[in-house]
């Protein structure tokens, strides 16, 4: 089948040599780590730690994180063999055009491109919200009708995913030292939360650490986990099951290595760089998680946890407000690198769709001073403000957690798949246990997929719906391999030289 026709890997390497399409190769390890760690320590650590233990897990809410930790480890092997066997922008969707073809591909890209946008919109309408917060506590609120509950205009939402788009059009260097910045703040107020909280735990909220199963209004209907459902099983919070239904929510506080990957064309060794920085900021925020989900619970009841703001608001109860007015200081910084760090894998993954002619063409040109995809850059960042700008805040980490899941899969079993096909290719990082680590890999991505609601596997499967019929209309007759195209190169074989 035409449609799944693959890429080579040496033609997706010399796509990036193309003096139109070159980018600045600036980023190291350590720029790598910090753009890993600058976007998994955000909405989640922040926000969905409180939401998950009152509703699906109490104080084993940090099982949660390490189950789900485990599953990102698993395909954190995956991605860094591709990452720095492939240095190639896009991530899963460039691994999935070299191995299992043209409409994969398409698929992962697209959905990779549509929850990365939504993704950041909503996050940017959360960080507007800790602003005003912020702001409130100082006597200078915002009005109601540019920041309120439900604004006509969200307007600091708006304006923070501008500055933003300046920023990363400027350049991935200044984007790498601004995120440095704010990322330093983050992980001082994380260091904070972990060693004044200490002070404060009640050993008692820990009892019981795993609270019986029962059922409560936020399994029910829809909004039920699949797995229970297809199963017979009425669905229940708490328990054992509820530790699993919580790591699939709490997945979205670990988003951030594959985003990584996105910049491997940015990066000045990325065979030695990628896999050091995935599975660094992987490592490095799985003990973060785990030390302030702990605390927090031992500092409040898992009951009485804030949903929009559990690390503030649990040391306001225990009269620590100073220590709140950081933290939320620290969320604003948190959730800045989280929309920034979002918007640069989207901008990527499209440019490296729209290299490849499966998106319009001129749309990959790169600045000529700046070396940045700007074209993308500027227009995502308006799509993403106009959306921020409009959007009400709303729960979006299942929807992101599903995609991304199945982006997963997708780059586990490619591995295997680029493993048996070339062989010859030279690997600076080798996934371990092949393909023992891969199947794992991708058996524990499933089942967490399986945790999610059953609203959520029904929006996923429109929105894949509607990336099928984008493709057929546009990308299968446009594409660089279709013979349609002005910049058609013909697909090469394994062991065959792309074609000039």
């Amino acid at each position: 089948m035409d449609a799944l026709r693959v890429k080579s890997v040496e033609q997706s390497v010399q796509d990036t040599e193309a003096p139109e399409h070159r980018l600045r190769k600036d980023l190291s390890a350590l720029d790598l780590t910090v753009f890993g760690i600058g976007v998994i320590v955000g909405t989640g650590i922040f926000v969905l730690t409180g939401r998950v233990a009152r509703e699906m897990s109490g104080p084993a809410v940090a099982l949660s994180f390490v189950v789900a930790g485990i599953v990102c480890a698993l395909a954190a092997l995956c991605y860094a063999e591709f990452a720095s066997t492939v240095p190639v922008a896009g991530s899963a969707y460039t691994f999935a055009f070299a191995t299992l073809g043209e409409f994969p591909a398409w698929i992962i890209g697209w959905d990779l491109m549509l929850e990365m946008m939504l993704g950041a919109a909503v996050v940017a309408v959360g960080w507007s919200g800790y602003l005003n917060s912020l702001l409130e506590s100082l006597g200078i609120p915002l009005p109601d009708v540019i920041a309120g509950e439900n604004p006509v205009f969200n307007l600091p939402a708006a304006l923070i995913v501008l500055i933003l788009t300046a920023v990363l059009v400027i350049g991935i260097k200044l984007s790498s030292r601004v995120n440095l910045i704010i990322v330093s703040i983050k992980l001082a107020v994380i260091a904070l939360v972990i060693v004044a909280g200490l002070f404060f735990i009640n050993r008692e909220n820990y009892v019981p650490f795993i609270p019986p199963s029962k059922q409560t209004p936020a399994v029910e209907g829809l909004s039920a986990p699949l797995i229970q459902v297809l199963f017979g099983v009425t669905p229940v919070a708490f328990g054992v099951l509820g530790i699993f239904s919580a790591a699939a929510i709490v997945f979205f506080a670990y988003i951030g290595f594959d985003v990584v990957a996105t910049a491997a064309e940015e990066t000045r060794n990325p065979r030695r760089d990628l896999p050091i920085g995935i599975i660094a900021s992987l490592a490095i925020c799985t003990i973060l998680y785990v030390a302030v989900s702990l605390v927090v619970v031992g500092i409040q009841p898992y009951q009485r946890l804030s949903e929009s703001a559990p690390l503030a608001d649990a040391f306001k109860a225990v009269g620590l407000t100073w220590a709140a007015t950081l933290i939320s200081i620290g969320a604003l910084a948190g959730l800045t690198t989280v929309v920034m760090i979002l918007m640069l894998g989207m901008s990527r993954v499209m440019f490296a769709m729209s290299r490849d002619n499966l998106l319009p063409g001129g749309l990959a040109k790169v600045h000529p001073t700046y070396r940045t995809p700007y074209l993308i850059t500027i227009i995502m960042g308006v799509v993403v403000a106009l959306l921020a700008g409009l959007l009400p805040l709303a729960t979006i980490a299942e929807l992101v957690n599903i995609g991304t899941l199945f982006a997963f899969v997708i780059v586990s079993i490619a591995v295997v798949i680029l493993r048996r096909t070339r062989p010859d290719l030279p690997r600076s990082f080798r996934t371990p246990l092949v393909p023992l680590v891969p199947i794992l890999s991708v058996l524990a991505c499933l089942y967490l997929m399986l945790n999610l609601p059953v609203e959520t596997w029904l929006r996923f499967v429109v929105w894949m719906l509607i990336g099928v019929v984008v493709y057929i209309g546009y990308g299968y007759r446009h594409s660089r391999l279709s013979g349609h195209s002005p910049e058609d190169r013909r697909p090469t074989s394994a062991n065959e030289a792309p074609a000039s």
